[in-house]
């Protein structure tokens, strides 16, 4: 197995504020959009979160209309946006070892990746980076945050938590 990328930074966000579950409004749940507010509060989240991480070199996001939204939004916050790539082990239930080992495969060193995906999924994906079990060990608030450093190499356990941020931390982190 190869050496995996030092010092990686991977921040991984829940999207923003979307509009209710409705089956017969959105027979498909992956269609279902942001709210007019939602959107609007995530601009400014954005605005704290692009502060905060500074460079991104990798954005990924689940093909979800919520996700991908959420995701525009930050990337048109940032000073030197990377394209947006879209993953599909990102998507609603998707499963936190694939997503671990995805990122392992594709950052490099001192790379700051982040990833746009659903709850409890994201929760998930934190438990596995910080100690090695795929138990949720956070519940991220819509628009919230959480960043995680892999100093010696991407895999569970490995990871060491910087920071928490909800959504509304990120707004006043926009100034």
């Amino acid at each position: 197995m190869p050496p995996t990328a030092r010092n990686v930074r991977l921040v991984v966000v829940r999207h923003g504020p979307a509009v209710a579950r409705d089956p017969a409004r959105w027979l498909d749940d992956s269609k279902r959009p942001l709210t007019g507010g939602g959107a609007a509060e995530m601009r400014r989240a954005a605005r704290g979160l692009a502060r905060t991480v500074g460079r991104v070199d990798r954005l990924a996001t689940s093909d979800a209309v919520r996700c991908r939204a959420t995701a525009e939004i930050l990337r048109a916050a940032l000073d030197r946006p990377p394209p947006l790539e879209r993953w599909p082990e990102l998507g609603p239930g998707g499963l936190a070892p694939p997503i671990l080992a995805r990122v392992a495969r594709v950052a490099r060193s001192g790379e700051r990746v982040v990833l746009v995906a659903h709850d409890p999924t994201i929760g998930e994906l934190v438990g596995l980076a910080l100690t090695g079990e795929g138990t949720p060990f956070v519940r991220m608030s819509k628009g919230g945050a959480v960043a995680i450093d892999f100093p010696r190499g991407i895999r569970a356990g490995a990871g060491v938590l910087r920071w928490l941020a909800t959504r509304k931390h990120l707004v006043r982190a926009a100034g």
